[in-house]
């Protein structure tokens, strides 16, 4: 039977609306919100006002674990707290729901893991963009050899968003608070791990960002996978889905995936007769898995972390495995800083 569990959310800015939409739709007898905390007042009263009105509002994490003592920190506040407030929420003894990415750094990151190894407590990483249903399809696909063994993604990535507020003067803007879900992605895709990373960082004519706001990066991953990325925060016109747009080949194919709901297979017939310039293709149907709402984006993670702690089991972006998506942007960011292919190592 699904237990209802007490949730402190720390951290109360914009993206925290996805994550409360999917709490009230989806999980409302899962999911008791008792706390509201942000370093704005107004803000953890904002939001408190729209999604539980009873529950308890401050400017300190402390005093919220120490008062409502949660079963769960949803963590969301920006990347360079994350190591402050989920090392807070674990030694009290609450699990840690967090956003992406895990930390600001790889050190962090790894001082996090040994922290939930040592408290014995969950944390996880709101990997949301899992959750599309075109991306559950492509890699029900991909694993069911659709298109052979592959050897090959690429993915593009190329926005031009406004956001004003910290990122506008974040270094690494890209890498380090957005490159992650594509990262991620090719992870969960390919089913592959980060062996070595060559990265290329700039910051292009016409960015309003101080810094980063472009980069291309080619992973050599394990069994001989290679993850090519570029991707732009300033790059005006017919731009991407927030998913990126992909190509996977393999062996006997390719699959292509916009990043929405739109999937293109291609895939060689029977073996080349020895003569054929182009080996004959042929169009393979893809369907879409069903529409589900409780399993996509936000709510998708949600329930998987619940699901995971009724059950005493790990879900998919645990920090153990999750890390390795991290180290992916923490070793793109050495290596564009160094000029240098860097191997990943954990």
């Amino acid at each position: 039977m699904s237990k209802r569990y007490r949730v402190v959310l720390v951290g109360c800015g914009s993206i925290t609306k996805a994550w409360l939409d999917a709490c009230q739709k989806q999980f409302s007898g899962r999911v008791e919100l008792v706390g509201f905390v942000d370093i704005n007042a107004d803000a953890a009263r904002a939001r408190a006002a729209e999604f539980a009105p009873q529950a308890w509002t401050g400017t300190s994490l402390e005093t919220a674990l120490a008062t409502l003592k949660p079963d769960v920190v949803f963590n969301c506040t920006i990347p360079d707290a994350h190591l402050a407030t989920t090392t807070a929420a674990l030694k009290s003894g609450a699990h840690v729901l967090t956003e992406k990415p895990i930390a600001s750094n790889l050190s962090d990151a790894l001082s996090l893991r040994a922290t939930a190894a040592t408290t014995g407590l969950m944390l996880a990483v709101i990997q949301n963009y899992r959750c599309v249903r075109g991306a559950r399809t492509v890699r029900q696909a991909l694993a069911a050899g659709v298109i052979g063994k592959l050897h090959t993604v690429n993915a593009d990535f190329f926005l031009a968003p406004r956001f004003g507020g910290f990122r506008d003067q974040m270094k690494h803007v890209l890498l380090l608070d957005m490159a992650i879900h594509t990262f991620d992605a090719s992870r969960f895709f390919s089913g592959a791990s980060p062996r070595s990373v060559y990265c290329h960082e700039f910051n292009p004519a016409g960015s309003w960002y101080a810094h980063g706001a472009s980069a291309q990066a080619i992973f050599e991953m394990s069994d001989g996978i290679v993850v090519n990325y570029r991707g732009s925060w300033c790059a005006q016109g017919l731009q991407t889905n927030w998913n990126s747009s992909w190509r996977f080949i393999g062996e006997r194919g390719t699959l292509l995936w916009d990043g929405a709901e739109g999937i293109r297979v291609e895939r060689v017939v029977g073996a080349w007769n020895g003569k054929d310039f182009h080996q004959p293709v042929e169009t393979v149907d893809i369907l879409l898995l069903p529409d589900e709402p409780a399993k996509t984006g936000h709510a998708g993670m949600i329930g998987e972390f619940l699901d995971a702690l009724d059950a005493g089991t790990t879900p998919s972006t645990v920090v153990t495995d999750n890390i390795h998506s991290f180290a992916m942007v923490e070793h793109a960011i050495l290596s564009a800083e160094s000029g240098q292919r860097v191997s990943i190592k954990l």
